[in-house]
């Protein structure tokens, strides 16, 4: 336990270093103490003595910033604090930025106080990053994401500002580990699974790389949840990480806009349109600084709190005593950002997640927009919108940017619908993040008609351009052919069409002015129990699917991405496989028409926390046998690594480093789950959000048939036909997922069984690491050899894990989905485990198997009896094997084709123990894995982002 004695004279003292620590980082390099007096001596100008209170010099920051920086020469400061100068910041925010009780310096407080020190690095930063773009009035992107999952915060910033060590040692002067302060952060639940990572690692990047940007989210009280493994299986509470604040957030009471929802739309005599009435709420910002790896750019991460308006509380029904009524209209207004994903089975639900929808892109425009007449001075001229902003959606969830900057450019700002509908075509792009269209984002007319009545009007309009466009392009003659094309690309659907359309299409005489919806649309396919829509958490397995009678009546609904492809520029794929099929399968009617809009950019992540900072041993050899750092900004240079791969001194270090990470696994996993894991068994991990078409249920029945195998052997024979392998699992079952938490369960009972059986020892354990995250999984893929990357080919839009595995040296066993195809191409085929049918055969398949035509492996048979025999305990898992079996029907059929690749799947297991036998052969795949991991930096990524899309460069602060 630690103490910091504090008395008047230290706390002086405290205070003037702490003051000379900012200010170098201001820019000013020679700092005395004087009561009356600091002298100031500045790189930019002439020696001077000034005087200087504490508050001028931080109302003048920014002008002194701006005016330097115009000089010839002009440098922001290259102060670097010393251990002595951040010990007396952190003792400064101990005791005047006090977030815990004044008597200990115990490890919680540590961290506040620590964080909040490098906070104050970063704010300054921050600041100048944002005047310089400001006073160059530079072009931004805008990236605006559900969910940011950042992980830790600290270890990451110290290092991305090379202070590393100068805080390790400041904090041992104070009596603490860096290691361990650093471990009483909380990860961030803002974010679920790869669809948030990846934004993470693209504001990662996009710092690193000085592009001018902004992030925008929503800052979710209780995230998702933190999930709990017990005997019955996955169990969900509340997540607690705002539970004592954030050191990193920054309240910007000043910064607020007003959210509507519900109301009506009323007309002027000039026909202008306003939305007015219904339930109002505020969104007020809080900022998050992201800073660079050894620049000084520091990009900011905006996230979204709601409110509720003073003036909307209800205080006569609160003094009359009716306080449930005074509180509704609080309580409406901050549920809204309580939870990321709220089960949407009920109607409340499905309303509440198309509010988060809405306040993110409306919060976030209005403050877009804000900053760009900021910029422009008097007159705006909001033609050149579009070339100072870019919007990227990620994935569809902020779909309603489109409608919403139409709304405000025409209904606040007095623009034209031909003004505003062009502007917004110019100024937002859409990131494509699922290969499957009916997991395409969709939601009820009826309900968006209620809460955003202005939005569907503007939606409507869209519609009707859009189905001219079609018209326009392709003509009347073909009428088949021409409703054929409506029926796909509309964005209204199954909603009649628009009274100029159907007077085009039809004559009067011979039809209605109306054209029927069921003439024009298509009947609704049975829902399967498939995939959601992507890395978004987002699950739609339980939908019913609809019986279709004489006279259906097929529900109206907002397809969202048609509206994407509709209203934005350009729409990317995030793997080329993906890109492929969203151009030939899902939006192919539209890459027919606007061929120009579509690209492909495959994802990417950070080397900073996927390799630098989270396997620095690695890291150190890699620098070693490359010559050189460079790496962590140019992985380029990772490919240098191939040259060596068979030498016997680097494949030395590298196995001893694996097995240094090794170890820390093995400790992680004894303090996480109380199972002690032998470190020189091979690590085989499948971390990732559980879902059917990443079929964990795959790779558990492989155990299952491995244990099996193993009981009926003898002890000799087990250790000859077997390598022994820890199995680990990590991953959240959406709560309302039955199907994915039955998954779970199953796994943790297998665990229960195989771990705790005498014959089989240390052969085979299988894990299940709870409330798998950010952090878990920094621990987890430096110590890990083989990855599992398995979904059914043509499911999997890309995946961000794969990359991660692939720069710690981890081989994968995969089907040829996602970016696993240019994983392979770079790390070369026979470093990589593949089996599987591949993409273009899964319809085949289907079909053969709802023809009765498939006839299952007598090994999966095997399985399927041993796990019903009741070895596993008495859980009833009917459910879950009858999953996979049958020719045809809801949750039936085996739709994911888990029986199809099984005897693939074990057979190509049985490859990688004879690999992983042959050590100097396992660890050049594992060197050769690294080297080909280059491809598959998100810096590579935003280079492509901000040169094919958002038409930005970098600005490099002076």
């Amino acid at each position: 336990m630690a103490t910091l004695p504090f008395s008047a004279t230290s706390a002086q003292s405290m205070s003037f270093s702490h003051s000379k620590f900012i200010l170098g980082f201001m820019g000013f390099d020679r700092i005395t103490h004087n009561p009356e007096m600091f002298l100031i001596r500045t790189p930019r100008s002439s020696y001077s003595r000034r005087k200087f209170s504490v508050k001028n010099v931080a109302s003048n920051q920014k002008q002194k910033l701006k005016d330097s920086v115009k000089q010839e020469g002009g440098d922001l400061g290259t102060f670097i604090p010393d251990s002595a100068s951040i010990a007396s910041s952190i003792k400064y925010h101990a005791e005047f930025t006090p977030s815990f009780s004044t008597e200990q310096f115990e490890l919680p407080k540590a961290y506040f106080a620590t964080a909040e020190s490098v906070r104050d690095t970063l704010i300054i930063n921050w600041n100048a990053t944002y005047d310089y773009y400001e006073m160059m009035n530079v072009k931004q992107a805008y990236y605006l994401s559900m969910e940011y999952l950042q992980g830790r915060a600290l270890l990451n910033a110290i290092g991305n500002l090379e202070l590393s060590g100068a805080y390790a040692e400041a904090l041992r002067k104070l009596g603490h580990d860096l290691e361990d302060v650093a471990r009483q952060e909380p990860d961030a639940a803002l974010g679920n699974g790869g669809l948030g990572r990846l934004a993470s690692c693209f504001l990662d990047s996009l710092a690193t790389l000085n592009y001018p940007a902004w992030g925008y989210g929503l800052r979710y009280k209780y995230g998702l949840f933190k999930q709990h493994i017990t005997k019955d299986g996955q169990e969900e509470v509340a997540e607690s990480w705002l539970e004592m604040g954030s050191p990193w957030e920054i309240v910007r009471n000043d910064v607020s806009y007003p959210v509507k929802f519900y109301g009506e739309v009323t007309s002027g005599a000039d026909g202008s349109k306003q939305w007015v009435g219904g339930e109002n709420v505020v969104a007020l910002a809080y900022d998050v600084p992201i800073p660079g790896y050894k620049t000084k750019t520091t990009i900011n991460l905006r996230l979204w709190s709601t409110k509720l308006a003073p003036e909307e509380f209800d205080l006569r029904a609160f003094n009359a005593g009716d306080h449930a009524k005074a509180y509704a209209a609080m309580k409406n207004a901050e549920k809204i950002c309580y939870i990321l994903y709220p089960g949407d089975e009920s109607l409340e639900g499905k309303t509440l997640r198309l509010k988060q929808q809405y306040t993110l892109c409306s919060a976030s425009l209005q403050d877009i927009i804000a900053h760009f007449e900021r910029r422009s001075g008097e007159p705006v001229k909001w033609e050149n919108f579009p070339e100072k902003v870019a919007v990227q959606m990620n994935d569809t969830h902020p779909t309603l940017c489109i409608p919403e900057l139409i709304r405000i450019l025409m209904d606040v700002k007095g623009l034209s619908w031909k003004k505003a509908w062009d502007i917004t075509r110019r100024t937002v792009a859409y990131t494509n993040h699922t290969v499957l269209p009916e997991a395409l984002e969709k939601w009820s007319l009826e309900l968006m008609q209620e809460l955003l009545p202005r939005h569907v009007e503007i939606i409507r309009r869209i519609d009707e351009e859009l189905v001219h466009t079609i018209i326009a392009e392709y003509g009347t003659e073909d009428l088949d052919m021409l409703k054929q094309k409506l029926k796909q690309m509309r964005i209204l659907d199954n909603v009649e069409l628009p009274d100029s359309v159907a007077e085009l299409l039809f004559k009067s005489e011979e039809n209605s002015a109306v054209v029927p919806a069921d003439e024009i649309e298509s009947s609704v396919e049975e829902n399967k129990p498939t995939a959601e829509e992507d890395e978004s958490g987002l699950d739609t397995e339980n939908e019913k699917g609809v019986t279709v009678d004489e006279a259906p009546k097929l529900p109206k609904v907002v397809r969202m991405a048609n509206l994407c492809v509709a209203g934005g520029y350009a729409v990317n794929g995030v793997a080329e496989i993906h890109s492929e099929i969203v151009k030939s399968e899902v939006f192919n009617e539209f890459y027919k028409l606007w061929p120009e809009k579509f690209q492909n950019k495959t994802n990417g992540v950070t080397p900073r926390r996927w390799i630098r900072f989270c396997n620095p041993d690695l890291s150190k050899i890699i620098t070693k046998w490359i010559g050189t750092e460079d790496w962590v900004v140019d992985t380029e240079k990772l490919v240098t690594l191939r040259k060596f791969a068979d030498n016997e001194e680097l494949q030395s270090e590298w196995k001893e480093a694996k097995r240094r990470n090794k170890i820390k696994v093995a400790s992680f996993l004894k303090e996480k789950t109380g199972y002690f894991v032998d470190p020189d068994a091979m690590f085989d991990v499948q971390v990732k959000r559980i879902h059917e078409y990443k079929r964990q249920l795959l790779n558990i029945m492989g155990i299952v048939y491995r244990y099996k195998k193993m009981k009926e052997m003898s002890l000799e024979e087990r250790k000859i036909k077997f390598v022994p392998r820890v199995c680990i699992f990590g991953g959240k079952a959406f709560a309302t997922y039955v199907q994915a938490k039955r998954i779970v369960k199953f796994i943790t009972d297998v665990g229960a069984t195989v771990n705790h059986d005498p014959e089989i020892g240390d052969l085979l354990k299988v894990i299940f690491v709870p409330d798998y995250n950010v952090s878990v999984a920094e621990v987890l893929i430096p110590g890990s050899e083989l990855s599992q990357h398995i979904s059914t080919a043509g499911m999997e839009a890309s995946g961000t894990s794969n990359m991660k595995f692939a720069m710690n040296g981890c081989i994968q066993i995969g089907t040829l989905d996602g970016a696993n195809v240019e994983i392979r191409q770079e790390v070369g085929e026979d470093n990589f485990f593949l089996f599987g049918a591949q993409a273009h055969e899964i319809a085949g398949l289907r079909k053969e198997r709802s023809e009765g035509k498939f006839v299952p492996d007598p090994r999966f048979e095997e399985v399927k009896a041993f796990v019903r025999s009741g070895v596993f305990g008495p859980y009833n898992y009917e459910e879950l094997m009858g999953s996979l079996e049958g020719n045809e029907g809801y949750g039936r059929a085996d739709y994911f084709l888990v029986g199809k690749d099984f005897p693939s799947y074990i057979e190509c297991q049985e490859k990688v123990d004879e690999a992983y036998r042959d050590q100097k052969r396992w660890t050049k795949m594992s060197i050769l894995n690294t080297a080909g991991s280059f491809k598959f930096s998100s810096d590579r990524t935003i280079h492509e982002y901000a040169r094919d899309i958002w038409g930005i460069e970098p600005v490099v602060l002076p």
